[in-house]
C-alpha cells in the first residue's frame, strides 16, 4: 500500500540532527558511489562537518523533515569550494535524500530553501559534482539553473571500479 503523503518542512540543521544525518549519509557511503567516502562515520566523527555549517553565512545545512514526526528525509549543504581565500564567494552544494523519500520533491524543497537562504550572501557561483550515472540528480540540478561545465573521468575508485564526476555550475 503506498504511503500517505505528509507535509515536509525545511529548516536549518541542528546538533540534535547529527545521528539521523550520519545514518542517512552512511547509507550512501555503504550502498552507492554517490559519495567517494568508503568508510562509514560515527556521529562524533561527523560533528566537525555539522559545526562547519551554521544557521547563517554562506556555508549552510538545511534539513527536510516530516512535519508530524520530524523524521529527517534529506539534507542539503553549501560548503567551501576550495580552501584558498579567493574562492570565498564560491560554494559547492550537495543534496542527500533518504531512499524512501526519493521522488517526493524533497530535493526540490531543499534546494529552494538553500538558495533562498543564500540569496543575501556575498556569493558568486555554486558548483555541484555528480557521480555518473545519476539522471535524477542531473535533472534536479538543471531545474535549478546549474549548467554542465565538464567531467572528471574516472576520478574516484569505489566498489572495485572507477567513476566519472560531471561538474555543474550555477550563478548566484
Amino acid at each position: 500500500m503506498p504511503s500517505e503523503r505528509t507535509e515536509v518542512q525545511v529548516r536549518p540543521g541542528v546538533a540534535s540532527d547529527l545521528e539521523a544525518l550520519t545514518d542517512l549519509y552512511n547509507h550512501y557511503v555503504r550502498e552507492t558511489p554517490i559519495t567517494f567516502d568508503t568508510e562509514i562515520f560515527t556521529p562524533e566523527e561527523r560533528r566537525p562537518w555539522l559545526l562547519s555549517h551554521p544557521e547563517d553565512g554562506p556555508h549552510r545545512l538545511m534539513v527536510a523533515v516530516e512535519a508530524d514526526s520530524q523524521e529527517i528525509l534529506g539534507y542539503v549543504t553549501s560548503s567551501p569550494h576550495r580552501p584558498k581565500p579567493a574562492y570565498g564567494t564560491t560554494v559547492e552544494t550537495t543534496v542527500y535524500v533518504a531512499p524512501h523519500a526519493v521522488r517526493r520533491g524533497v530535493g526540490t524543497l531543499l534546494y529552494t530553501a538553500l538558495f533562498t537562504a543564500l540569496s543575501g550572501e556575498d556569493l558568486h557561483r555554486a558548483y555541484a559534482g555528480i557521480t555518473q550515472p545519476n539522471a535524477g540528480s542531473t535533472r534536479l540540478h538543471e531545474r535549478f539553473g546549474f549548467r554542465y561545465v565538464g567531467t572528471y573521468h574516472e576520478v574516484g575508485r569505489k566498489f572495485g571500479r572507477y567513476w566519472d564526476v560531471a561538474w555543474y555550475e550555477k550563478e548566484l
